[in-house]
This record gives C-alpha cells, sequence and structure tokens, in this order.
C-alpha cells in the first residue's frame, strides 16, 4: 500500500506536466496517414520524459522502451484521429488544446493522446521510484488505427516481432477495466444487371432492383444473428448503396452495397461472409470481403484483410485480476468490469494472435468521434498511477 500511496502523490505531482503535455500534442491535426508532426512529438516527450529508448518503426508508431527485463508489458495508444467534423458545432479550437476548467479541450483528447500520454507520465513515476529487473515496458504511440484498427499492430508482431506478456490498450474506458468488444467486418456486394431502354424495362435485368431486395433481407438478417451475454448481439448494416447506367433513361447494370457487420463471440469471416452469399445466392452477384492497403507517411506501403477479430478475457483472466487488483490498491474501492461499444487494437493484439489485453483508458467512449471532446485532468491522473502501479504488479 505504500508503493501504492506513492505512486498517487507522484502522478498528483506531475499532473499538469501530464495535461500540458496532452495540450502539446491535441494540436497536431494527426489524421490517419498524417501522423508525422504528432509522432516526433510524442517521441520528444519520451526522450523529455527520461525513457532508455525511443525510436519510430518503418511504418511509423513511436516506440519508448524503459528497462530491459524478461517480463515485457506494452502501454498502447493510437495517435490518428478522425477530421475535425462541422465546426459550428464546437464551442472551442477543436486543435487549441485549451486546458480550463478541469480538462483538455480538443480533437484527439479522449480517442485517444490521452492514454499514451499518461502512460508516459507512469514510464517517468516508475523511473523515479525505482523500475522493476524483471520488467521491459514499451509505450507505444500507433499509427492508421482510425483507418484500420490492428494494422500497426499486425506490423508490431509481424515485422517488429513484438511478443508481451500483456498490452494494455489505453482506448477511452471512463477509468473502468475492459476485457472485450466485438469484432467487426467490411463486406461488399455487387450486382450485375442486364442494360435496356428505360421506356422498355422488361427487356432489362435492373441490379437496382437486386440489390434492394438483398438490402432487405440483409436487414431481417439482424432478428438472427448470435448473441452473447458479455458481448451482445452480432449486426449488420448496409451503410452505403451505389448503382450505375448508361443514362437516366436506362436500366441499371450494375449496383453495389457496403455491409458494416459487428461480430459477437463465436461468429467469424467465414460465417458472415456464407450467410450473405446465401442471400444473394439465386441472384448474379459477387460477395467480398474487402481489403485495406495504404501509404504510411513514412512511405511504407502496408495492409491487412478488414476483417477484426472478436476477442475477450473471462474476469478472472490473470491480467485482469491484476488490473482489478491494481485498481482497489489505488483507489480504495471495486472497479466496474466491462467492454467496448467500439473496436480497438485488441481485434489483432489478442483477437489475431492471442497476447492478453486489458482495457483501462482515461475519457468517456460516447465523446469519440464527437464535437466538443475533452478530456478530464484528474482521468489523466488516475490514469498515470494505474499505469505505473499495473506494471509494479505484473
Amino acid at each position: 500500500m505504500e508503493k501504492a500511496k506513492e505512486i498517487l502523490e507522484l502522478a498528483k505531482k506531475y499532473e499538469m506536466y501530464t495535461a500540458e503535455n496532452l495540450s502539446r500534442v491535441v494540436k497536431h491535426k494527426s489524421l490517419s496517414l498524417h501522423e508525422e508532426g504528432m509522432v516526433n512529438e510524442l517521441k520528444s516527450i519520451m526522450e523529455e520524459a527520461g525513457f532508455d529508448e525511443v525510436r519510430i518503426d518503418k511504418l511509423g508508431n513511436v516506440i519508448g522502451r524503459i528497462g530491459n527485463g524478461s517480463k515485457l508489458i506494452v502501454i498502447d495508444g493510437h495517435i490518428d484521429i478522425v477530421d475535425l467534423g462541422n465546426l459550428d458545432n464546437w464551442d472551442f479550437d477543436p486543435l487549441g488544446g485549451e486546458i480550463k476548467d478541469g480538462f483538455v479541450h480538443g480533437r484527439g483528447s479522449v480517442d485517444q493522446k490521452g492514454g499514451p500520454i499518461a502512460a508516459v507520465t507512469a514510464g517517468k513515476i516508475l523511473k523515479e521510484i525505482g523500475f522493476p529487473e524483471d520488467v521491459t515496458l514499451l509505450v507505444t504511440g500507433t499509427v492508421m488505427e482510425e483507418d484500420s484498427d490492428g494494422l500497426c499492430w499486425k506490423y508490431l508482431v509481424e515485422e517488429e516481432k513484438i511478443k508481451p506478456d500483456v498490452v494494455v490498450v489505453t482506448e477511452p474506458t471512463n477509468l473502468n477495466i475492459y476485457r472485450g468488444h466485438r469484432g467487426r467486418m467490411e463486406i461488399e456486394v455487387e450486382f450485375f444487371g442486364l442494360s435496356a431502354h428505360g421506356s422498355a424495362p422488361e427487356r432489362g435485368k435492373n441490379a437496382i432492383y437486386m440489390a434492394s431486395k438483398a438490402a432487405l433481407e440483409i436487414e431481417k438478417l439482424n432478428e438472427h444473428l448470435a448473441y452473447d451475454e458479455f458481448l451482445g448481439k452480432g449486426t449488420v448494416v448496409v451503410s452505403e448503396f451505389v448503382s450505375s447506367s448508361p443514362s437516366l433513361c436506362a436500366v441499371s447494370d450494375y449496383a453495389k452495397i457496403h455491409l458494416d457487420r459487428r461480430l459477437t463471440w463465436g461468429e467469424d469471416k467465414e460465417l458472415a461472409l456464407n450467410q450473405i452469399r446465401e442471400i444473394v445466392k439465386d441472384m448474379d452477384a459477387k460477395v467480398t470481403l474487402l481489403q485495406y492497403k495504404e501509404t504510411s507517411f513514412t512511405g511504407l506501403e502496408y495492409g491487412m484483410e478488414k476483417y477484426y477479430p472478436t476477442w475477450k478475457l473471462e474476469e478472472d483472466h490473470p491480467v485482469i485480476r491484476k488490473g482489478i487488483k491494481t485498481y482497489e490498491e489505488l483507489f480504495g474501492e471495486k472497479p466496474k468490469v466491462d467492454k467496448w461499444t467500439f473496436s480497438t487494437n485488441g481485434v489483432t493484439i489478442n483477437g489475431l494472435y492471442g497476447i492478453p489485453v486489458i482495457g483501462f483508458g482515461p475519457g468517456n467512449e460516447v465523446l469519440a468521434h464527437a464535437p466538443n471532446e475533452k478530456l478530464p485532468v484528474e482521468h489523466l491522473t488516475k490514469a498515470s498511477a494505474f499505469y505505473a502501479m499495473y506494471v509494479l504488479n505484473f
């Protein structure tokens, strides 16, 4: 308990240091594929905090290291953001990084620059109180997550050969402990018709009608998708409808729909694809699991299929139990243990590679991607303390 008290005192001592660091990075408009300024800023902040080594990998991820022990703990947060949206909906400058009324204001403060910034402070605290000899800590500021969640960790595992004993994902949890979320995938369905003059539609085969009928059946599919007591139901939604024809006086010869499919426990890509194939089996249609491939700001082209697996850990899993113990020691009460609504890097870290993940992050996820995004300074302080204490307990 003495260590918990010491860590809390140091987290409080460095409260404004942490808030000011977050303010610094919020000022960088680090959209996916354009994170370079943010990456260099975070690298500088890690170096100023006394990390043993800080480097940028070929994809653009920032990797800060403390220690050289056999147990590898990673605290991860993505540092790219979504765009600002309609500025009329903001009550303050979304890139101002203003610290006011107990909050750091701006786009990316919650989703999710606050997490890795608090982790840097945790590293500083651990250096000050004495870093455990048997541990290596990496703090990763990862890129391209908003475009393709988990892609950055595919790179870290497969190219950088980083295989941690646990990853703390710092996406916003409102200071609760999270242990999973639904997976997702992006599916495209194309329909191939036959054009004819609009005055004689019976001569053609209308791709729009085919796509429309399929869309209505896909909506009904929601009634039959799997349910998990912890993660909830699988869902599917048609999120885009595109069509073309030789003219507006002709039968459409091509249409496509885009599907956002959320996967609960027990659902995977083949199940989801086969459900759609069954709906369109009597139509001239093609069902495709989409691919993501883009060029990072570093110039490296990298990609993966747009299948982001479901993952969850049981509440009695050792990494979750350690998180609960850490929370109780620091804050003197039991934490809420829950799940994210949205998707995180956990889809590859645990979903693909089976690496244990625990979620704990500052900020409320309802502000993610929303106007007037702001993060309580108190959350930064508590998150810094949690990350430091978790490393000691591990």
